[in-house]
């Protein structure tokens, strides 16, 4: 066995994981709070990504926008990893072997990237599209990738119940 089997094994077979598959609800509840926190996340991230595309919002500054929305994305984001990662440890080592959710880890971490490069450059000039009613292409392009991404994490998500 490889050492990261046997990392997952060891989660799979700790006293939390072992409560969470053996209770008859803590599973169902978790994975409501999960669904709930993700759509959520969805949800807020689409508000803000279909300004960033130019396709709602255009009278209000993207900036307003996203200081608003952003704080509660955050905080559900959090909530969704956590509830994520407890469904996640009742099962580990099944789960690394289902190719949607592997699928999902990787879509998650493109959507991480693409956060993360919209927040170090392409916010960097805000100024100069906040309130454009059409933001520029790079703007545009994040927006629509994050749609885009975040659509192929609920997807996969969900299929992963079913493989």
């Amino acid at each position: 066995m490889s050492s990261s089997q046997a990392f997952f094994s060891w989660i799979q077979h700790s006293a939390l994981s072992s409560t969470i598959r053996g209770s008859t609800s803590l599973f169902p509840w978790l994975e409501s709070i999960h669904v709930l926190a993700i759509t959520t996340v969805v949800g807020t991230i689409a508000v803000v990504d279909l300004r960033l595309v130019g396709l709602a919002s255009r009278d209000r500054p993207a900036s307003e926008l996203m200081a608003d929305i952003l704080p509660l994305t955050r905080a559900a984001f959090a909530l969704a990893v956590l509830t994520g990662s407890l469904l996640f440890a009742s099962n580990a080592l099944d789960y690394l072997h289902k190719a949607p959710f592997v699928a999902k880890l990787i879509l998650l971490c493109v959507a991480l990237l693409n956060i993360a490069v919209f927040h170090r450059l392409t916010v960097r000039d805000i100024q100069r599209w906040d309130t454009a009613r059409s933001p520029p292409l790079p703007v545009k392009l994040a927006g629509a990738i994050s749609l885009a991404v975040w659509i192929g994490v609920v997807a996969c998500g969900r299929w992963t119940g079913f493989v």
